[in-house]
């Protein structure tokens, strides 16, 4: 896949927005999340501390694999820091992955908060859900808009 058959794919976009919906709502010294699509590529919350952190490529398609086998959320540490791992799963497609990184947190802290960070995996689900809906209502919207190829082919198609 090209870099624009990538970036105009309905999960790039899909993604993208999720991204932009999430991070920005995120506090001041949150943990760390990362959005995955299934072609490696990632939108962290802040870029140059997941830099820092140097997962590679390959421990991150090692955490989607075990998703996709069916281990969900997948709970893993990288040197010092908890990794919890979930897909992104609307009701029309697999659009990718979310990770939160917890940077140097003691694994049983993390599995003691482990009902809190699966209510936040399934909360990105839900914005994923959202954002998807309201694209294909918007998409229906502008197909029936006056001036539209969709309002015009759907005009002729009734004379």
């Amino acid at each position: 896949m090209n870099f624009y058959e990538n970036m105009f794919s309905p999960h790039y976009q899909l993604n993208e927005q999720i991204a932009r919906q999430v991070f920005e709502a995120l506090p001041e010294g949150s943990p760390l999340m990362v959005i995955m699509d299934r072609e490696s590529n990632t939108w962290p919350s802040e870029s140059q501390a997941f830099v820092e952190l140097g997962i590679g490529q390959e421990y991150l398609d090692k955490l989607r694999s075990k998703i996709d086998d069916g281990q969900e959320p997948v709970i893993a540490r990288y040197n010092n820091n908890m990794i919890a791992c979930s897909s992104i799963t609307t009701d029309k497609s697999n659009a990718g992955y979310i990770a939160i990184i917890c940077p140097e947190d003691e694994p049983e802290k993390a599995m003691a908060n482990i009902d809190l960070i699966e209510i936040i995996l399934s909360q990105i689900n839900l914005i994923a859900r959202l954002i998807e809906k309201n694209t294909l209502l918007y998409e229906l919207q502008m197909r029936h808009q006056p001036g539209s190829m969709g309002y015009l082919e759907t005009e002729a198609a009734y004379n």
